[in-house]
């Protein structure tokens, strides 16, 4: 068939010049040989049509694909690219907010130097091994000890030697000292400038580990350390208190928090009453070992060498001692609960407002002349039938609530057969004594006629001589030491009537 003849005018279409269509032939035609070497010869010119995609295989920029070895290359290359992306999540995740970050790069298969294609803008210079931030390393000296010649001769105790060494050095800080990069800056350091840096970083790093020591394990200033935290959490979220409110004193020995009660099962709670958080670290009270280590009740159990366990036994005995107060009717705090180095007690005051102490009130002289025979009265309350020194009786310790005298910080309050016991009588009743008598009151004792109406010993007084007077306090003890000691240690044992209050069970740190 004439292919001219089928061949027909088309018209020009405006998206560029067209391929001739095929021409129509019968089935006799397309099984013959000379019709297919024709296709086959149109299919290898169809490159020469005028199509991007085919200029794009025929440019010379494209890789060839035509061998096996450049193909397998270029997929090992993706893949190392992919493995390296990954790696470098990983290092990532792995160092987090470190200020010391460890580098994966000895492991990636594309340096970053080579991966030129990355699709990241900025290269991490520091996980690269040539990090231009960091400071060259400064001239090395020969064996000899110096270099060059002549007049030109440099020892290596050379200045500007010794202070480029030393601008080196500072990268040898502990991360936490800022050295800065000093990038594009010769900077030197003199020796004594960069021994005072060195011995500087050095006391820093004692202090900071002495100062996370002591938070982490002593109660200091406002004695609220990790484990104090946690104990007062626990009493709030198993409801013996509603909510703790803040620090209403502090003293040498504890510090006293209010808070707001809430449930016992074995007794009520007020609804206002106080934490008193003994602390661990008495540095203002270092001779209270005098008070505990001698009294026959807690003898036994003192251990100087562990001062948590010393200050669970204090707590433990300014429980026992407002037990037998409070059982001879003394006003005094109720222990709702003791919980290792804290102690629950009432409050002693109202609508959050503390009582005041009695050096502190402003009372007029019949008041005055009331609570100077309320307190004789609880000093011989206190001396005789609840066998008690308070050992620290003064007007700080005195609250005035209600037209009453209340005492409290009675832990370090001891027996008279402690062999100090009648000196601490006797230095209460010279506080005592000293007080009233500034406050105008005629009615109150000497401190000798107080001491003799309080212990009931009758030493005489002749002169009033101090000295002789403190002699027969002295020879007393003696004699009365003597006597316990015949006796046992265990003359006064603790009673089951001064244990009052539940106990949680304790676990040993």
């Amino acid at each position: 068939m004439d292919q001219a003849g089928v061949t027909a005018q088309t018209p020009k279409s405006p998206w560029g010049s067209v391929a001739p269509a095929a021409p129509s032939c019968s089935l006799t035609d397309v099984m013959s040989e000379q019709l297919a070497k024709q296709l086959d010869d149109e299919n290898n010119a169809f490159p020469t049509l005028t199509d991007p995609a085919a200029d794009l295989l025929l440019s010379d920029d494209a890789g060839d694909t035509t061998s096996d070895l450049m193909l397998a290359q270029m997929l090992q290359m993706q893949f190392d690219r992919e493995f390296d992306n990954q790696l470098r999540l990983e290092e990532k995740k792995f160092n987090g907010d470190s200020k010391v970050s460890i580098s994966f790069e000895n492991y990636r298969m594309v340096h970053p130097y080579e991966d030129s294609d990355s699709s990241e803008d900025e290269v991490d210079w520091q996980d690269t091994r040539h990090d231009p931030y960091k400071a060259d390393k400064p001239q090395t000296t020969p064996r000899r000890g110096f270099t060059g010649k002549g007049k030109n001769i440099t020892t290596k105790h050379d200045e500007v030697l010794c202070g480029r060494k030393n601008t080196a050095r500072m990268d040898n800080f502990a991360p936490e000292v800022h050295v800065g990069d000093g990038l594009g800056m010769d900077l030197k350091l003199s020796n004594q400038v960069f021994n005072s840096l060195k011995q500087h970083c050095h006391s820093e790093q004692r202090r900071s580990a002495r100062l996370h020591e002591k938070k982490e394990h002593s109660t200091a200033e406002q004695a609220v350390d990790p484990r104090t935290r946690l104990l007062m959490y626990k009493m709030v979220n198993s409801g013996v208190l509603e909510n703790i409110n803040g620090c209403i004193s502090t003293g040498k020995e504890s510090v006293v928090f209010h808070a707001n009660g809430g449930s016992l099962e074995e007794q009520p709670v007020p609804d206002e009453v106080v934490l008193k958080v003994f602390k661990t670290t008495l540095n203002e009270f270092k001779n209270r070992d005098r008070y505990i280590k001698d009294d026959y009740r807690f003898k036994e159990r003192f251990s100087k060498l562990n001062p948590r366990k010393v200050i669970r036994l204090w707590a433990e005995k300014e429980m026992h001692n407002l037990a037998r107060m409070k059982k001879a009717e003394i006003p005094c705090p109720e222990v709702v609960l003791y919980k290792k180095h804290i102690l629950v007690m009432s409050f002693i005051g109202k609508d959050h407002v503390p009582a005041p102490k009695l050096k502190d009130v402003t009372l007029n002289s019949e008041d005055m002349k009331n609570a100077f025979y309320q307190v004789l009265h609880m000093m011989q309350v206190l001396y005789q039938e609840c066998n008690l020194v308070h050992a620290d009786l003064s007007e700080y310790n005195m609250l005035w609530h209600e037209g009453k005298v209340w005492l409290i910080d009675v832990s370090q309050s001891i027996e008279p057969t402690h062999p100090h016991g009648l000196e601490f009588l006797f230095r209460d009743c010279r506080n005592v004594s000293t007080f009233f008598q500034k406050r105008g009151v005629s009615e109150a004792m000497s401190v000798y006629e107080l001491f003799n109406a309080v212990s009931n010993l009758n030493i005489p007084v002749g002169a009033e001589d101090e000295a002789e007077f403190m002699a027969e306090i002295v020879a007393l003890e003696k004699r009365n030491e003597d006597h316990v000691q015949k006796r046992g240690k265990k003359t006064f044992p603790i009673s089951s009537e001064d244990c009052g209050p539940p106990l949680e069970p304790d676990a040993d740190d």
